[in-house]
């Protein structure tokens, strides 16, 4: 996410959830960054894996600055992009079901239900989209560009304009049910757990703030400074029950301050804080400053994963870092040849992200860390960067690249 004050600054983002729901043996994947938006999920795809199906979307000379996370539910992947359409493409084939075409490029991350697909465009409406047939069910127009998570919680659908405010609608209708002032965050990720959302927009009077805030009372439970915390960059939370997880960047030059914080979910207590710098491994005509700057609309960069007793960065350097949820002290760390491109997802006993092109490796990859140590255990050659991490569903891998092909992988074996 980002903020502006009289001119923009690049902030942030500010990020979060994907909840994991599980029919049988079945796991879909219906919103941003799994349950409580931990970036994990219990099915352990192991490696190697293989192509089941790719496809190219658009053939363009510029490399796509986004391609956040798509929904997948059944044997239906759903995705917006940043040619402006909603796309719904059978998972077994690749075939497409249907095409839904917006006013604007599309950032946002989409939730789903039973019956709808909701998702925003940078032409600054909010679609309900009927997940069948593409038909559009209801639209609502907000004030600025929607480029934020979206979050059905209850009987609301949430989601925020850029700079504008947080929007609650109902989700039946597309009827307004409340707003909370947002005047300077832009990119802004954010989750619902327990009645709460992590993170709201401060007060205006705190404006370059963050809070969580009661949905049923209203009212902020408590604010977090970012002032404070000295930081350009702040990524999604991830939650479990007892604590709230993210980081910040800070950018000078060729170095970026790294900070990972841990903080008591229920009353905002700071628990642990690690601070580091990024390691950049030898790679060819690394432009830091302009990695930082084309990183900044994909709303899950530097977004953690929890998993096991772990908490997971890959913070757009060329380390991988494993903290240990409880304490922050490392658990392990794994220097690669190349900058991460990606926010790692877990899966069982594993982690896939993406990792750019090196000296020693002329493609971008797809690469894959044991959990447990951190060892590499396989990777794959790509067409394209990934951006935005990998979405584990069923028993599938699927992400986008900046080359505008969309993968589908499977377990070879």
């Amino acid at each position: 996410m980002t903020r502006t004050g009289g001119f923009f600054r690049w902030v942030v983002i500010l990020l979060f959830l994907t909840v994991l729901f599980s029919c049988g043996a079945s796991r879909d994947w219906v919103t941003f960054r799994g349950d409580q938006g931990r970036g994990y999920t219990q099915t352990s795809i192991k490696p190697p894996l293989a192509v089941k199906w790719k496809l190219k979307l658009q053939e363009s000379s510029e490399a796509a600055y986004a391609f956040n996370n798509p929904v997948v539910i059944g044997n239906t992947i759903y995705f917006g992009s940043t040619d402006g359409n909603v796309y719904a493409l059978d998972i077994e084939s690749g075939y497409m079901r249907w095409v839904f075409k917006t006013g604007g490029a599309i950032n946002p991350v989409p939730v789903a239900d039973n019956e709808r697909l909701y998702i925003g465009s940078n032409d600054g409406k909010l679609y309900a989209i009927n997940r069948e047939t593409g038909d559009l069910a209801w639209d609502f127009q907000a004030d600025n560009t929607i480029q934020s998570t979206i979050i059905k919680h209850e009987n609301s659908v949430i989601f925020v304009s850029d700079g504008g405010f947080v929007y609650s609608l109902d989700p039946a209708t597309g009827r307004e049910l409340y707003t909370i002032p947002n005047p300077v965050w832009h990119y802004f990720t954010f989750q619902v757990y327990d009645n709460g959302i992590y993170f709201a927009p401060g007060p205006v009077s705190q404006p370059h703030s963050m809070g969580v805030w009661d949905i049923g009372i209203r009212n902020y439970l408590w604010v977090l400074d970012t002032e404070l915390l000295d930081a350009v960059w702040y990524s999604f939370p991830a939650l479990n029950d007892r604590y709230v997880y993210f980081s910040t960047a800070d950018p000078y030059l060729d170095v970026w301050n790294l900070e990972y914080y841990c903080y008591e979910r229920k009353t905002g207590t700071l628990v642990w804080k690690y601070s580091d710098y990024t390691d950049w491994a030898f790679t060819r005509n690394l432009d830091t400053t302009q990695l930082f700057n084309d990183n900044l609309k994909l709303l899950d960069y530097l977004a953690p994963s929890i998993a096991k007793n772990l908490v997971i960065y890959t913070s757009g350097d060329s380390v991988v870092r494993a903290f240990n949820a409880g304490t922050g002290n490392i658990a392990w760390q794994k220097k690669l040849d190349a900058q991460t491109t990606s926010a790692p997802t877990a899966a069982g006993k594993y982690i896939y992200f993406g990792i750019d092109a090196s000296y020693e490796h002329e493609h971008p990859r797809l690469v894959c860390l044991s959990l447990a140590k951190g060892k590499k255990m396989w990777e794959m050659d790509l067409e394209g960067k990934i951006l935005s991490a990998p979405v584990i569903a069923q028993n599938w891998i699927i992400f986008g690249t900046d080359e505008h092909y969309f993968y589908v992988l499977e377990e070879l074996f």
